[in-house]
């Protein structure tokens, strides 16, 4: 039996940007319920606009003519399918890449993509005020997480799987780096005690959304800094979402593109990748905030995109965003 036929590019491509699509699903997922949970009465605006900010909808969200308040952002990630950055575009584009792969892809990844996807055009305008938007966002992280238990259990482990991979890691780390950014300029301590512990609290918050509240308490000390969370998002490599293991895995699965498939083209996004461990190795947590972590995260989050490019380039029929000006919220084209 033949295991080493070659993957198609547009099958390549697919599951690439499905992975994508539906990490992001999940992280706006997370940065919608983190917003709402930070939300300070007299900084709305504030808050709302740092979501949109973070995500790079700036423009996007002008050309609606909405005012930035809390319902209006909400329904533009959660509701609007016009919104090409937001939940129902992102879902609608990674049920399109699971149509094209359905001779890849098993029966029942296909059926629970199809069921997520209609309970997603379902949502009510009730669902998007208090604690129902909670648990509506948890409702959208358990569909993606459920895709990825059926996939992990279904799909076959060829070419495919590594492209899957290396599509989900990219965007997840990406969109740690964004978790991280959207709240630390208003989380930064300010001296007074009273206001360093009610921010640790919120950086729990933070920890929470990323998954990684439990994970973090099992090694950080009692008396935790921001500093400490920081660190844990980005440095540690025993963490599902932390910068450095998604890049240390990225690592991996494209060594194994090259070393088991002899796909050449691996060779300038692994070059990329040792830059991105370098860059996160290389500077103790206390340099990158003294330096400027906002700076930082801005550093990161181009890396990865043009380490998404250089795969694309590589391997995809066509990258788009490359030819574009290297956008910070890529797309499909």
């Amino acid at each position: 039996m033949n295991r080493e036929t070659p993957l198609l590019a547009r099958y390549a491509e697919g599951l690439f940007w499905m992975a994508r699509y539906l990490e992001r699903v999940e992280n706006l997922a997370r940065l919608l319920d983190v917003t709402q949970t930070f939300e300070s009465p007299g900084r709305e605006t504030e808050s709302w606009m740092a979501m949109i900010r973070i995500n790079a909808d700036e423009e996007g969200f002008a050309k609606t003519g909405l005012a930035v308040t809390a319902d209006n952002v909400k329904r533009f990630y959660l509701t609007d399918r016009t919104n090409p950055t937001g939940i129902p575009a992102s879902l609608e584009a990674a049920r399109t890449n699971a149509r094209t792969l359905r001779p890849l892809i098993s029966t029942e990844m296909w059926m629970q993509m199809n069921v997520f996807h209609r309970d997603m055009l379902a949502i009510q305008e009730d669902e998007l005020q208090g604690d129902k938007l909670s648990r509506l966002c948890s409702r959208i992280k358990e569909g993606v997480q459920a895709h990825t238990g059926i996939t992990e259990g279904t799909f076959f482990r060829d070419q495919g799987w590594d492209f899957y991979q290396l599509g989900r890691l990219i965007e997840r780390a990406d969109q740690t780096t964004r978790l991280l950014d959207i709240r630390y300029h208003l989380l930064v301590p300010g001296g007074a005690e009273e206001r360093l512990a009610a921010e640790l609290t919120q950086w729990g918050g933070v920890l929470r959304a990323a998954a990684g509240y439990h994970a973090f308490r099992r090694v950080a000390p009692a008396g935790f800094t921001p500093a400490d969370v920081v660190s844990f998002l980005l440095h540690d490599n025993s963490f599902p979402r932390s910068v450095a293991l998604c890049v240390e895995m990225m690592e991996e699965h494209l060594g194994k593109l090259r070393s088991r498939y002899g796909l050449r083209g691996t060779v300038s996004a692994l070059e990329r990748v040792e830059e991105l461990r370098a860059g996160l190795r290389g500077r103790p947590v206390e340099k990158i905030i003294a330096g400027g972590l906002h700076n930082f995260l801005d550093g990161v989050q181009r890396d990865l995109i043009i380490l998404a490019a250089e795969i694309g380039t590589a391997f995809f029929r066509d990258w788009r965003p490359l030819a574009e000006g290297q956008m910070q919220s890529q797309s499909q084209a």
